[in-house]
């Protein structure tokens, strides 16, 4: 049993805790008594048929909707009627199902970008170049460095962000986000598009993540294969409903979620 699961049924303080979660736009209730829990250096998953409200889910969580209903708790501290930038200062940071990054700019500026609440901002400083201010930019540069090397990409580091293909985009998305410097990462699909071995490559980073730099991660994925071989715990939503949770091996033998969503024989 992973120390995870150990925390998870000893009842410990999770570091997510979503309560009776809804978000309602007009007459149509997109989520609705959604509820879920990540403990600290987990890989929890959120799983469901194309518009069950995974995305939905993610964009109240992150701050990208307010709910209309419910609470999200980070570190026991309320999220919930926070705006985005405050969530992502927080310490929970998420990419998109599409990629967004800044595709004008060279791979490294763009995790020097993704740094800015860590950058040495006094205008003086900045302006005479103080010795202070020089040790900050040379740190953020190492940092971002550490990190183009650790997802495989410091040999495209001054090439245009726009120019990389496609797996080689979603690598310098989580980087971005890892410059961060989160305790949760949110990943949103981060397997669409990808071939195979870049699939593995994938599961072998996210299964890094958690436990080299002892982040907690919170996945949509469609790719069963990747959700059922690093979660700690999954999450099945269908209609903007629970339908069931559990380890993976569970929700595989699960005959609601067979039914719903893995698919009758």
């Amino acid at each position: 049993m992973s120390s995870t699961t150990q925390a998870r049924l000893a009842g410990e303080a999770p570091l997510l805790n979503v309560r009776d979660l809804a978000m309602q736009f007009g007459g149509l209730k997109a989520v609705d008594g959604v509820a879920l829990k990540v403990h600290p250096g987990e890989v929890v998953s959120v799983i469901g048929p194309n518009g069950a409200g995974k995305t939905t889910v993610f964009n109240c969580i992150s701050g990208f909707y307010q709910p209309t209903g419910g609470e999200v708790y980070f570190e026991d501290k309320p999220m919930h009627r926070l705006p985005g930038f405050k969530i992502a200062q927080a310490g929970m940071v998420r990419t998109f199902q599409n990629v967004r990054l800044f595709k004008e700019m060279t791979v490294v500026e763009n995790l020097l970008v993704a740094q800015h609440m860590h950058a040495e901002r006094n205008l003086l400083r900045g302006l005479f170049k103080t010795p202070g201010y020089r040790r900050s930019e040379k740190a953020l540069m190492q940092q971002a460095g550490d990190w183009l090397e650790r997802v495989g990409l410091l040999e495209f580091a001054n090439r245009e962000a726009g120019n990389l293909a496609y797996g080689q985009q979603r690598r310098l998305e989580i980087a971005r986000c890892m410059v961060a410097r989160p305790k949760l990462l949110m990943l949103d699909e981060p397997a669409a598009g990808l071939n195979p071995n870049e699939t593995r490559d994938l599961d072998d980073l996210i299964v890094s993540l958690t436990r080299d730099e002892g982040i907690s991660v919170l996945l949509i994925e469609h790719d069963m294969s990747l959700v059922m071989g690093i979660s700690d715990h999954i999450y099945v939503v269908n209609q903007g409903q629970p339908l069931a949770d559990g380890t993976p091996d569970e929700i595989r033998h699960n005959d609601a979620v067979i039914k719903a969503y893995l698919g009758e024989e």
